[in-house]
């Protein structure tokens, strides 16, 4: 049995493009080309796009995908292997429902938020590749060598001061106040010193470009009118205190 790529576009979610990209880069071959030109695949070539497709959500990139795909050939060996850590990730998320949950109980009822309780289940190694990807090897290596060098209530300590920024940032902005003005200056301050530990040079560009990572990836803390408010006020700073 075989699939047109559009058939298999639509049932996997993605698109005819991704699946042609990952033919020229020799991730996923079609089973045949039809004398019309179109792709076809069978059920091989279907258990292959599955375990791309999970190494994917795993946060792994393309060449990473395609050396765990040529280390192993066993199909079904690895799909166990990905059914464990499918499973560590439903456990995770369960944390991080959790997590989120009692967040949102402290915040209306006016309770002080716990850094053990608001990151319990976030792992910061999720973010590798895409740390890697914007800022280089070096960054990533830098940041996590700190963060391992950290005690266990230095730890604590500094991902408090991650709530602590973030809640002011929020609370800022429900009191109206504009991102260039004094008091937001002096909370984006707070968000530069947070930052300078773990990175070696925190750079115009850099402080920026994080402001708007925030607008655009909202997994990162801040959502919608909140995200845009915080990338205005880290803006306005870097352009006022920081150079490239």
């Amino acid at each position: 049995m075989e699939w047109s790529i559009q058939d298999i576009a639509r049932s996997a979610g993605t698109t005819s493009r991704t699946l042609r990209h990952y033919g020229a880069v020799g991730l996923l071959e079609p089973s045949r080309i039809g004398g019309n030109g179109y792709r076809y695949y069978d059920e091989q070539a279907l258990v292959r796009l599955q375990r791309i497709l999970l190494l994917r959500e795993l946060g792994l990139g393309l060449p990473a995908i395609a050396e765990v795909l040529d280390g192993q050939r066993d199909s079904a060996a690895a799909l166990e292997t990905h059914l464990d850590l499918l499973e560590q990730e439903q456990r995770r998320i369960g944390r991080q429902i959790a997590s989120v949950r009692t967040t949102l109980r402290k915040m209306k009822g006016g309770e002080r938020l716990m850094a053990e309780e608001v990151f319990d289940g976030f792992d910061h190694t999720q973010y590798q590749e895409e740390v890697t990807r914007r800022w280089g090897a070096a960054a990533y290596k830098a940041g996590d060598q700190w963060w391992s060098s950290l005690s266990a209530e230095e730890k604590k300590a500094h991902q408090q001061e991650q709530v602590d920024v973030s809640t002011a940032f929020g609370a800022a902005r429900d009191a109206g106040l504009a991102p260039d003005s004094v008091e937001v200056q002096g909370i984006a301050r707070r968000l530069h010193e947070w930052l300078r530990p773990a990175v070696s040079s925190v750079s115009a560009g850099y402080f920026a470009g994080l402001g708007q990572l925030y607008v655009d990836e909202p997994r990162y803390g801040f959502e919608g009118a909140t995200a845009e408010f915080v990338r205005d006020a880290m803006k306005i700073y870097a352009e006022r205190n920081l150079s490239d």
